[in-house]
């Protein structure tokens, strides 16, 4: 309490007892997968397709990760984060070695591509005149990438120092290094000119993978395990463990130590839903064999979709076939975005879709929906549409993947809303803020649709008083709150009764 010695109006700001909670993003998916170019076992945020392809590269042969992340954005994704796994046949590591790809002589130094493959060789390197206060010894150098600057060093020099030409690149620049030719000797500065490098080959495909590359290591932050520290990812796709599998890299049981690793980390972060791949090629009583014999699931954080989809492949100028994972996942992103996360994502248009790899009956769907294989389907001028919303536990609580969603949408902006009361004393002057509080989020939730009932009092409840909160729990410095949610649950059969009776008048009236 301040201190009041003088006569005097004075002002204090106090709090008002509640305090808002605000909802936390459930859209940003997290891509594991194989590019030509960039950083290794790095999570690098792309909120554009543009971006993907500055970073990542192109669409390359043979591999699906550029095909999901695509899917992803054209179907309403908005942020993701992207992981390359595998390496290149070249042996080179991280980002940080010098690749061994295109090159070119600039003077007396050799600059190379950061990045091995064809890529190096649409990068260009100008000398240009310094700017206004440069010495005789400094220049600039201008990168480009396809025609567009991508980098600028100004008033590098061929002094040591500071401002080295290849100190400065070479701790900045994340497209190329430079290095001299003859390390020691005296170098002149080069002429202006623009070279082009030259000398990079096909795309790099990884000589070796195996399980092991997608689970990673949480201390080094490699695979799944540079997953842990970013907590927005709610959805988590691997979308080339196919790709890995059709070349013979990874076996039948390889494929299900890594999905079951990725149901795994989901389990263990509790805020993030897998987004699973079926094996390609398989028919409806093969996928059923698959999912039921083989792999045998059972997590509320995961979900299978079948079967893959065909697309257009600009790296063949044919169209493929590609898991479904990363189309699926801008689904979920368009669907929280339109209609919010207690919708099921489901009965929405597979968006660049041109066809399926199957064209199951209703029969067949029959056998597969209840075994928590969520079918993508063709009607007839309705287009490709995903056509179920289950995940694959086999606890009746947690069937349905809006369930799973809203609740970890919850749990998370409560968390997030709530740090406020730690420490705070355990008294009922707390108790009535933390149910304010919550009380507060939650009706607005109902008034969204979230939640099922009339009235709030059928939609939730809040309790946190003496019965939740007894003198063993304060003494050992714990509060307590429970709450009850009861969220809505999609219509997934509409029946119609329909019966007949005699309308009209009748004779003995």
């Amino acid at each position: 309490m301040p201190q009041y010695l003088s006569p005097g109006v004075y002002v204090e700001e106090v709090d008002s007892g509640s305090r808002p909670i605000e909802g936390v993003g459930t859209a940003v998916a997290a891509f594991v997968g194989l590019a030509a170019q960039g950083p290794l076992n790095e999570p690098t945020l792309c909120t554009n397709w543009g971006q993907f392809t500055n970073t990542f590269g192109e669409f390359v042969e043979g591999t699906y990760l550029a095909h999901a992340v695509y899917g992803y954005f054209l179907n309403g994704g908005g942020a993701c984060y992207v992981v390359r796994v595998g390496g290149d046949g070249n042996g080179s590591g991280p980002r940080g070695e010098l690749a061994s790809g295109a090159d070119a002589r600039l003077g007396g130094y050799v600059i190379r591509a950061l990045e091995p493959g064809a890529a190096g060789n649409n990068i260009s390197v100008e000398v240009a005149d310094p700017g206004e206060g440069a010495t005789e010894d400094q220049f600039k150098l201008i990168i480009r990438r396809d025609g567009q600057q991508v980098e600028e060093f100004d008033k590098a020099s061929t002094k040591k120092g500071r401002q080295n030409v290849v100190a400065m690149v070479n701790a900045v620049s994340k497209v190329i290094r430079i290095e001299e030719a003859t390390p020691g000797a005296a170098l002149d500065k080069p002429v202006k000119s623009t070279v082009s490098l030259t000398g990079g080959g096909s795309p790099p495909a990884p000589a070796r993978l195996a399980p092991d590359d997608y689970v990673g290591d949480a201390s080094d932050r490699t695979g799944f395990g540079g997953l842990e520290a970013i907590d927005p990812i709610t959805m988590v796709c691997v979308p080339d463990l196919m790709a890995a599998y059709q070349k013979g890299m990874i076996d039948q049981e390889g494929l299900k130590a890594v999905q079951l690793a990725m149901i795994a980390h989901c389990e263990l972060m509790g805020d993030r839903v897998a987004i699973l791949d079926s094996p390609p090629g398989l028919n409806a009583q093969q996928i059923r064999e698959w999912r039921v014999d083989k792999a045998g699931y059972d997590s509320k954080y995961a979900a299978l979709y079948w079967p893959w989809i065909k697309v257009f492949d600009p790296a063949s100028g044919q169209n493929i076939f590609v898991p479904p994972s990363g189309h699926m996942a801008g689904i979920w992103g368009r669907n929280d975005d339109t209609r919010g996360v207690h919708k099921a994502p489901a009965n929405e248009v597979v968006r660049g879709a041109i066809t399926l790899e199957l064209n199951i009956t209703k029969s067949e769907h029959d056998l597969l929906n209840p075994h928590g294989i969520n079918c993508i389907r063709n009607f007839p001028g309705r287009g490709t549409r995903v056509w179920g919303a289950r995940t694959l536990s086999s606890d009746p609580a947690w069937r349905y993947l809006n369930i799973r969603r809203l609740f970890n949408y919850l749990e998370e902006s409560i968390l997030g809303g709530t740090q406020w009361a730690v420490f705070e004393p355990n008294d009922y002057a707390l108790w009535a803020k933390m149910r304010r509080t919550i009380a507060t989020f939650l009706v607005n939730e109902w008034r969204k649709g979230a939640l099922f009932g009339l009235n709030p009092d059928q939609a939730y409840y809040v309790k946190c008083d003496d019965e939740t909160n007894p003198a063993e729990s304060i003494d050992a410095g714990m509060v307590i709150c429970e709450i009850g949610v009861a969220p809505v649950k999609p219509a997934e059969f509409v029946v119609f009764r329909l019966s007949q009776f005699s309308g009209g008048a009748s004779l003995t009236e």
